[in-house]
């Protein structure tokens, strides 16, 4: 049976903030409430998460990460799906990211490289983006398409 894609219950929170500490990727933040997340279970397994700081209609994609087990089956880009309609739903228009490590895997889902400069003053003020991913990583955006 293929993972579960869903919102993520109180009792998943310290399993995610571990798998994203595992992969790298910022959880100083995470207490604020202002990310959205997605996770993707199999039984009772946290395999997979992502999120969204959404500042309508721009969105921040945070912290797309699959268990090491689970890499190379297809779910990042199923949970990068998900978070793309999730997001639109809420009303963003434009998804940005920074990555120091993933550039071509978004690249070759429609993200291109912007200069941070131009990202919007909504994106610009999150923490991630001010202080907690560095300056060297590859900004990225992809508008989402509307229904």
């Amino acid at each position: 049976m293929p993972a579960c894609i869903r919102a993520p219950h109180p009792t998943d929170l310290p399993r995610l903030v571990a798998l994203l500490a595992a992969a790298g990727l910022p959880v100083d933040d995470l207490s604020t409430g202002q990310i959205d997340f997605l996770v993707a279970m199999e039984d009772g397994q946290l395999l997979g998460v992502v999120g969204v700081e959404a500042a309508p209609p721009d969105g921040l994609l945070r912290s797309l990460a699959v268990a090491p087990g689970a890499r190379g089956s297809g779910l990042g880009g199923r949970l990068l799906q998900a978070m793309e309609a999730h997001a639109a739903a809420r009303g963003v228009r434009r998804l940005t990211l920074l990555t120091t490590t993933a550039a071509p895997f978004f690249q070759q889902r429609g993200y291109q490289p912007v200069p941070r400069a131009d990202v919007a003053p909504a994106i610009q003020a999150t923490a991630e983006f001010r202080s907690l991913c560095p300056a060297s990583a590859t900004c990225m955006h992809k508008h989402l398409a509307v229904d």
